[in-house]
């Protein structure tokens, strides 16, 4: 902080993420995650541990259309926004062919308004509960490319996906399943990609002796004190994931400015 004068204000640097006039604001993330809603999860960890998965009644946070996604989409967007465009950067490579991109758990949109804002002739469809779009389509428009953006509700297991996909992003989501749940959803999202598609997929990827990186190792304990079955999974277990839902090959790739990585998945 400075003072002058007896008055304290942030720096240029702190105002960046502590303003809330910033739209980098990371206050409502930290809110976020220390709700109560999720903070429960791990009052008590010994059933947990034993079951092997959350004691949360319904399933976690993976309960349809759970109240927790709505404030998440909002108060997570800032701290997404840098490895959002970090994974457009990479996927796209400069290139503003037109291309369809679908966006699986679309939240806030930021992964999916990303390959718009890069790519002028990028089309997006975002994918998530009903109340969820509400907020990704309130984003896509103040960022001037709602006529470029398209929506579909529902459980990505379940719904329709479309077909003739040039990219389909799943960031932040593979984590909540366990393998053969993820293997389901990666051979629905193959049919649905063009010949020459893309699976981009953004998580937190522990090292082979996942102790490494310490923040991308811990995250497997959230997992086991929310959902029912997922973990951080290495990027051997979700090359697998990729092979035997049928995909070519699989790349894993860091992302500047960001602890979590990607993978990019090749239909053929």
């Amino acid at each position: 902080m400075t003072k002058r004068g007896g008055r304290y204000a942030l720096t240029p640097d702190t105002a960046t993420f502590l303003d809330r006039r910033s739209p980098a604001y990371l206050g409502g993330s930290v809110e976020f995650l220390l709700a109560k809603g999720l903070t429960g999860a791990f009052e008590d960890l010994t059933p947990a541990v034993r079951k092997g998965g959350t004691t949360l009644p319904q399933s976690g946070t993976l309960a349809p259309e759970h109240d927790v996604w709505v404030p998440f989409a909002g108060a997570m967007r800032p701290m997404m926004v840098g490895p959002a465009q970090a994974l457009a950067t990479l996927v796209l490579a400069g290139s503003t062919k037109p291309m369809k991109v679908l966006d699986v758990s679309a939240s806030h949109g930021a992964f999916g308004l990303a390959f718009a804002k890069q790519n002028p002739a990028a089309r997006v469809v975002g994918l998530d509960w009903p109340n969820v779009l509400e907020v990704s389509k309130e984003n896509a428009r103040a960022a001037g490319v709602a006529d470029r953006y398209e929506t579909i509700a529902g459980s990505a297991f379940d719904v329709d996906l479309g077909s003739g996909y040039d990219v389909v992003l799943l960031p932040n989501f593979l984590h909540h399943f366990d393998p053969p749940t993820c293997e389901v959803l990666l051979r629905k999202v193959r049919a649905a990609l063009a010949d020459a598609g893309r699976v981009a997929t953004l998580e937190f990827i522990p090292d082979e002796d996942r102790i490494n990186p310490p923040m991308a190792a811990a995250f497997a304990l959230t997992m086991l004190g929310t959902t029912p079955a997922g973990d951080a999974y290495t990027f051997s277990e979700y090359e697998r994931m990729f092979r035997n839902a049928g995909y070519r090959k699989s790349e894993l790739h860091d992302l500047p400015g960001t602890v979590q990585r990607a993978v990019l998945a090749y239909k053929a």
